[in-house]
């Protein structure tokens, strides 16, 4: 295991020095929080990316994000979401998250998955990446809802507790997906095989949930601790959303409304 652990470990240090050494280069004035201590080494040039994408430069920018400082920017980076699945090769659990907040608030996003692809032979293109923009919308993925009718709950793979278990019986879902990373989860409910992510629990940071409630809002759908309290993304925000996550495309009142009181008393924001 501690090898696993180990290779994890590297696998998240470079990628989040590559993120976030890029980023600092480009964007000298922008608060930068990652999962793993940002390195004050010199990064070396190969893991700095100085390119940009196109499409993303084509579009619009919202009349009302024309005049951001960078100063006033904060970016939340998880370099690996899905950490104990990639160690086990559930590589299609795996993201990387790149979330951007403007006065507390998650704006803009970036799920990158890696291994997107990975089981569907040698000709399959592995990997993509999805993005959203509030006041654009979200790209690189087919939006579909969940089954009409049907609730189908996409809760934690490696962190079960009996309160969750308790919060998900409480919504009477006609089917529990078990998968890591929350990065994949919201993917759950935007490609419509989800219809409701609960996690009863205080595990989740700031940075899980950055990039994928700005891709989620893009297109309609809501996420809030179990209370129904939205998430703050500014600098000064302690990173741990103990009071857990509840999100869906639709219906989110719905759910919302079948959250115990039990399950609320238990996580206090």
């Amino acid at each position: 295991q501690s090898g696993a652990s180990d290779l994890q470990t590297e696998a998240d240090r470079l990628a989040q020095r590559s993120i976030c050494a890029s980023l600092a280069r480009k964007f000298p004035g922008i608060t930068i929080i990652g999962e793993e201590e940002l390195p004050s080494e010199e990064v070396s040039e190969e893991l700095i990316e100085e390119g940009h994408c196109e499409e993303i430069l084509k579009k619009t920018c919202p009349a009302q994000y024309t005049g951001i400082k960078e100063e006033e920017l904060v970016i939340w980076v998880d370099p690996l979401d899905g950490t104990k699945e990639y160690t086990e090769g559930l590589l299609d659990h795996v993201t990387v998250l790149i979330g951007i907040a403007y006065e507390g608030k998650a704006i803009a996003g970036v799920i990158n998955q890696p291994y997107y692809n990975y089981e569907a032979g040698a000709d399959a293109v592995l990997g993509r990446t999805i993005w959203g923009v509030l006041g654009i919308g979200a790209f690189g993925f087919q939006l579909r809802e969940a089954p009409a009718g049907k609730h189908i709950v996409v809760t934690t793979r490696s962190h079960g507790s009996a309160l969750g278990n308790d919060c998900i019986s409480a919504l009477s879902p006609h089917s529990v997906i078990r998968v890591g990373g929350a990065g994949n989860k919201i993917i759950q409910l935007i490609e419509g095989k989800a219809s409701a992510y609960v996690f009863a629990s205080p595990g989740c940071k700031k940075w899980d949930t950055c990039a994928p409630e700005a891709i989620l809002h893009a297109v309609g759908g809501k996420i809030t601790d179990i209370h129904g309290n939205p998430f703050q993304y500014n600098k000064e925000v302690k990173h741990m959303n103990s009071a857990g996550v509840l999100a869906s495309l639709r219906n989110y009142d719905y759910y919302a409304s079948r959250i115990p009181s039990t399950v609320k008393q238990a996580l206090v924001p």
